[in-house]
């Protein structure tokens, strides 16, 4: 049995097998969550980066933690730009970095994702985490024996725990 959870707090800091990097195409850092990793695991990972040839929207990627010792893998995955995109789409390319940072995960116990494309990709919280939760549900069903244990959302801010656990309530 998988346990969905949320957890306020920092991601970099956050005990998991696996925790996801909602990152930009390039995967070479930037701002945000993005920014915050790349700091927290040391510039080996920009070279395990350099090495993946980027990601595009939906895709996930992984490479190890480096100097982040609460985690084993970091999993990148490149959220949609919500204003590039009919809603929809927007959605449907949100729930495919959700798949398949948990399709890499396989084989571990825990992972950890932030708030995917809410940043300054400018997806709307509620919508997204709404979102994020049913892509993560529908992945469990699915791998009804997944080796994954513990999924968390880590939420940054009480505003956004607030509108993960509305959505885990729905």
């Amino acid at each position: 049995m998988t346990d969905l959870t949320v957890h306020l707090g920092d991601i970099t800091r956050f005990p998991a097998d696996a925790i996801v990097n909602a990152a930009n195409p390039s995967l070479l850092g930037g701002g945000g969550v993005d920014g915050a990793i790349h700091r927290a695991a040391g510039p080996q990972l920009l070279a395990a980066c350099r090495s993946l040839g980027g990601a595009r929207v939906g895709e996930a990627k992984s490479t190890a933690a480096f100097g982040i010792a609460t985690a084993r893998m970091i999993i990148h995955t490149v959220g949609p730009v919500y204003r590039e995109h009919e809603p929809h789409r927007a959605a449907e390319l949100l729930a495919d970095c959700y798949r398949h940072s948990l399709d890499l995960a396989e084989g571990m116990t825990s992972i950890a994702f932030p708030a995917i494309s809410t940043g300054a990709y400018g997806y709307p919280a509620q919508a997204a985490a709404g979102v994020a939760v049913g892509a993560i549900r529908q992945w469990m069903t699915a791998h009804p024996s997944t080796s994954l244990r513990t999924i968390t959302l880590v939420a940054h801010s009480a505003a956004d725990e607030r509108v993960l656990r509305d959505a885990l309530a729905r």
